[in-house]
């Protein structure tokens, strides 16, 4: 399978925050808008970009001339004290022209996972906040807990992991509180007659996040044990004594590193499910600080 969908003509997008709003004790959501949302096509599912931060003093980020793998070079080329943030994260929620909630122009909604004051990772595609979920306050997560309405970025699109072909039985999805905003997109944008179970790991009971699903879904919240303990183990544990729909799925797991590559190595060792058939991503690693 494909492992990414791009995007037809990849861009950077300057945006503008809206608004910041604590969702739950470990999520803060963050509204971005802008007019150059006008040309962005939204593909649904685990539809993800990358979030440039501005450095203390600018009032927005420096970004890349160029939207090929060029830009990352051009990137590693700028000064230190004008080289932007960046970290990569998923769209949570996309509003169309004239359905947002703060004017007539499009909006989208990204989920920060943090943690207390400010320890935490972030809901993003590579684990950039500092160790990611239950690690130290990463600068990203950071920015979440001070963003204000004004406050300017950008994102370069980068579409989607997700390429289901439809050709299985049911899906199997599998994240901690990294990946809930993927799952969740996945689940909106899926087909009525899709057959899924899914798992999601969060840090507490107050982070589970209620969502109407169609008939034949089924979502089970998984909430830590403890603060100790590593994020990812208490949805691999599950996964492995649920009793699982016969066939083969196609499954997603995503999140941290261990609960990516361990659920993998357990379907197909353990429940003969074909790799071809398993999209992982580990988002991240536990106590390890993101490049």
């Amino acid at each position: 399978m494909s492992k990414y969908l791009k995007p037809d003509k990849p861009a950077f997008y300057r945006l503008t925050v809206l608004e910041s709003d604590r969702i739950s004790p470990s999520f803060i959501r963050v509204t971005l808008g802008g007019d150059s949302l006008s040309n962005f096509r939204y593909m649904g599912y685990d539809h993800w970009f990358r979030l440039f931060l501005p450095q203390p003093g600018q009032d927005e980020p420096r970004i890349p001339s160029t939207t090929s793998m060029l830009w990352y070079a051009q990137y590693l080329a700028f000064s230190k004290d004008t080289k932007p943030v960046v970290r990569n994260y998923t769209i949570s929620r996309y509003r169309a022209a004239g359905q947002g909630t703060h004017g007539d122009g499009p909006e989208l909604d990204v989920d920060f996972v943090v943690h207390g004051s400010g320890a935490g990772g972030t809901t993003q595609k590579d684990g950039s906040g500092a160790g990611g979920p239950g690690g130290h306050s990463g600068p990203a997560s950071v920015w979440a807990q001070k963003a204000a309405p004004g406050d300017r970025v950008a994102i370069l699109d980068e579409g989607r992991i997700y390429t289901h072909d439809g050709r299985s039985s049911w899906q199997l999805l599998v994240g901690d509180e990294s990946a809930a905003p993927a799952i969740l997109g996945i689940l909106r944008s899926s087909r009525e007659d899709v057959r899924v179970k899914a798992f999601i790991e969060v840090p507490t009971e107050a982070d589970i996040q209620k969502q109407d699903v169609q008939a034949g879904v089924e979502i089970q919240w998984i909430v830590r044990p403890n603060d100790l303990a590593k994020p990812g183990e208490a949805a691999l544990a599950a996964v492995q004594k649920a009793e699982l729909p016969d066939g083969d799925p196609y499954v997603y797991v995503a999140g941290e590193q261990g609960l990516a590559t361990g659920l993998r190595r357990y379907l197909v060792n353990e429940r003969s499910v074909p790799k071809s058939q398993i999209c992982f991503t580990g988002y991240w690693k536990f106590g390890k600080a993101a490049p």
